[in-house]
């Protein structure tokens, strides 16, 4: 009689398990998305979230001008750098990032920061800032549906570039060759 209980009380654990096992996570709004670069034993990987314009005003409306962005969706930005690379003439040492942005009508300042693992740019401090420049702001011809980050590359130099909306931001990256 005790055997028949406890088997009972399996089972009822087990059919329960089973049923909140079978619901779908739904899919994000705006999906994970990756921008990777290699050349010889240098390799960068940039993990971010894509949201889309959906109808919306996006630089000066949905992203304003002059704020602290996570430069994407989500959780913040990060970039990971397998060995040291030049970024906009500046020697980055190898390591994980993140890459958050100020964008403005005309230019965008570019900043890498040492804090990792935020929510967007809520908990964002200067104080852990490794690097700032400005970009100016270049029109793209085609609409950008999605937040996209993609690298131009041309042997041991590339372009990271940051494409929404008609907007384009192009940040110069530099592989270091090497030593023989």
């Amino acid at each position: 009689m005790i055997r028949a209980k406890h088997w009972i009380i399996v089972i009822f654990f087990l059919s329960g398990y089973t049923v909140f096992a079978q619901d779908a996570v739904p899919p994000r709004l705006s999906p994970a998305a990756f921008a990777t670069l290699r050349y010889k034993d240098t390799y960068i990987k940039i993990t971010y979230c894509q949201p889309a314009k959906r109808n919306r005003e996006i630089f000066g409306g949905l992203v304003p001008y002059g704020q602290v962005w996570r430069t994407g969706a989500n959780e913040a930005t990060e970039i990971t750098l397998t060995k040291d690379v030049f970024i906009n003439g500046m020697m980055i040492t190898a390591g994980t990032y993140s890459l958050f942005t100020v964008p403005d009508k005309d230019k965008w300042v570019i900043i890498l920061n040492k804090e990792l693992g935020l929510w967007g740019s809520y908990n964002y401090n200067y104080k852990n800032d490794l690097l700032r420049f400005e970009v100016p702001v270049q029109s793209d011809t085609a609409i950008n549906e999605s937040f996209t980050i993609k690298f131009d590359q041309r042997n041991n130099v590339a372009d990271l570039l940051l494409l929404w909306d008609r907007t384009k931001i192009s940040i110069p990256f530099q592989c270091i060759e090497p030593r023989q």
